[in-house]
C-alpha cells in the first residue's frame, strides 16, 4: 500500500481538474456558490458516484435494493435525504473496498492503538478529488497564500514516520495550501519508547526561532497543544510570543478525552488569539472525519461552513427522520468524490444541528457539533494524541 510519498508524484491540487466526468467538474465549481447551477452540479455528480459504487459495492448494492432506491432517483436536493447510508461503525469494522487494491494509491488511518479504527482507501481519482477539495474550500475562505512563505508548527505526527495516518496526510496537505517555509512537527518518533512524544522543547524553540525572524507562521492540528505551547512559551521567556499579526491558526480534531480541559469555542479563539499577537479572525478550527473527506472550517467569525461539493441531513436519533434547521440530531454527511469506498453517504455518531446562514456574509449553510453519541467512544486521532499531554 503507497505512503503519503504519493502526494509528491500528483499535479498540484491549485491547478484544475483534468477530468471532463461530472464528479470532477463539481470540484471546479466555487465552493460556496449556491446557486441551481451548482446544485445541478452536486446532483449530477452525486447520481454519477452513487450508480458507480451501486454496481460495484455488494454493501450499497444491497442497501439500493432494501431500500428500493435508484441512483438516477436523485433529481433535486429534496432527494438526497432519501440515499441511504452506511453506519460509520460498519466503515470502522469491515473493510468494503470498491476497487481491486491494484487501484488504491493510499490507505489513511485514524491514529486509535485500540478499539475501533477509521479508515479511508483512495483509488488516484479519488485522492485527487479530495485534494482539489480542500484547496478549494481553503481557497474560498481565504486561506490560501501561494505568493509567500509561511513557516509552520503542526501539532500531529511526523508523516515521514506516520506513513497513513490521517492527520498526518492532512496536516502535510494544509501546509502545501501556502509557500512553503519551514516546517515542524510537534509529534516526534521516539525509538527508544518505540512511540510519539511530544516534543514540547523542540516546539518551543520553533516558536521562539519564527517569532524573531517575524516570518508569516500557521499552527495547524490539535488545539489542546497549541494552546499548551502558548503556556510552555510564557513559562520559559516570561511572555507569550509576538508573532506577526498576519500569522494564523487552524486546529482541527477537537478535544476527545481531555473534554475536561476543553474551552468555549470562541473562548478559545480569544485565549490564543491574544497569546499569539494575532487578530481572533486569524484563528479558525477544521471538523471532518476519516470516512467522509469533506473539510468543514471556520469562516472569519468561527462558524463552520458547509461548502457546495457535501451535504448534511439531520436526522432524529429515534426515528431517523430528517429534522429541519435549527433542530439537533445524528448527522449523516453525503460526498460524491469517491470511487474507492462506499462511504458517499455516512451516518455518523456525532450529533451537531444546521443554521441556513452565517451573518459573515458567505453562503450556504453553517453546521454546529454538539457532541458524541452513544456510551463506548470511536476511538481516534484526537484520543489517541491526547494521551501525550
Amino acid at each position: 500500500m503507497a505512503d503519503l510519498s504519493v502526494e509528491d508524484k500528483l499535479p498540484p491540487f491549485y491547478k484544475p481538474l483534468k477530468g471532463r466526468a461530472a464528479v470532477d467538474a463539481l470540484f471546479e465549481t466555487p465552493a460556496f456558490d449556491y446557486s441551481p447551477k451548482t446544485s445541478r452540479a452536486f446532483l449530477a455528480a452525486m447520481r454519477a458516484a452513487l450508480d458507480f459504487q451501486g454496481r460495484r459495492a455488494p454493501v450499497l448494492r444491497a442497501l439500493y435494493k432494501a431500500e428500493n432506491f435508484s441512483p438516477a432517483s436523485v433529481k433535486t436536493e429534496r432527494d438526497i435525504a432519501r440515499i441511504p447510508w452506511v453506519f460509520v461503525a460498519a466503515l470502522k469494522e469491515r473493510d468494503l473496498t470498491t476497487l481491486p487494491y491494484s487501484k488504491i494509491v493510499l490507505e489513511l488511518k485514524s491514529s486509535g492503538t485500540s478499539g475501533q479504527r477509521s479508515r479511508m482507501q483512495l483509488d488516484r481519482g479519488s485522492l485527487m478529488r479530495v485534494r482539489r477539495m480542500a484547496w478549494r474550500v481553503f481557497e474560498g475562505l481565504g486561506l490560501t497564500d501561494l505568493a509567500r512563505p509561511h513557516d509552520y508548527i503542526c501539532f500531529t505526527y511526523d508523516p515521514e514516520v506516520a506513513k497513513d495516518l490521517g492527520t498526518a496526510w492532512t496536516d502535510k496537505l494544509l501546509s502545501g495550501f501556502t509557500r512553503k517555509g519551514e516546517i515542524f512537527y510537534t509529534f516526534r518518533w521516539s525509538a527508544a519508547k518505540n512511540d510519539f512524544y511530544f516534543d514540547i522543547e523542540g516546539a518551543v524553540s520553533a516558536m521562539k526561532k519564527f517569532e524573531e525572524r517575524r516570518s508569516l507562521v500557521r499552527l495547524v492540528g490539535f488545539p489542546a497543544f497549541a494552546l499548551k505551547l502558548t503556556e510552555e512559551f510564557k513559562k520559559r521567556y516570561g511572555r507569550y510570543p509576538r508573532l506577526n499579526p498576519e500569522s494564523s491558526v487552524v486546529t482541527g480534531g477537537g478535544w476527545k478525552t481531555l473534554a475536561d480541559e476543553a474551552v468555549d469555542k470562541k473562548v478559545y479563539r480569544k485565549i490564543l488569539a491574544d497569546n499569539l499577537g494575532v487578530p481572533v479572525a486569524n484563528v479558525r478550527d477544521l471538523f471532518g472525519m476519516v470516512e467522509h473527506g469533506v473539510p468543514y472550517v471556520d469562516c472569519r467569525l468561527g462558524n463552520f461552513h458547509v461548502p457546495n461539493y457535501g451535504r448534511i441531513v439531520v436526522r432524529e436519533p429515534g426515528t431517523l427522520a430528517p429534522l429541519g434547521f435549527g433542530k439537533t440530531g445524528l448527522l449523516q454527511f453525503i460526498t460524491p468524490y469517491l470511487t474507492s469506498y462506499p462511504s458517499l453517504s455516512v451516518l455518523s455518531s456525532d450529533f451537531g444541528l444546521l443554521r441556513p446562514k452565517c451573518s459573515c456574509g458567505l453562503p450556504g449553510p453553517v453546521l454546529e457539533i454538539k457532541g458524541r453519541a452513544g456510551v463506548k467512544k470511536l476511538k481516534g486521532c484526537a484520543i489517541s494524541a491526547a494521551t501525550m499531554l
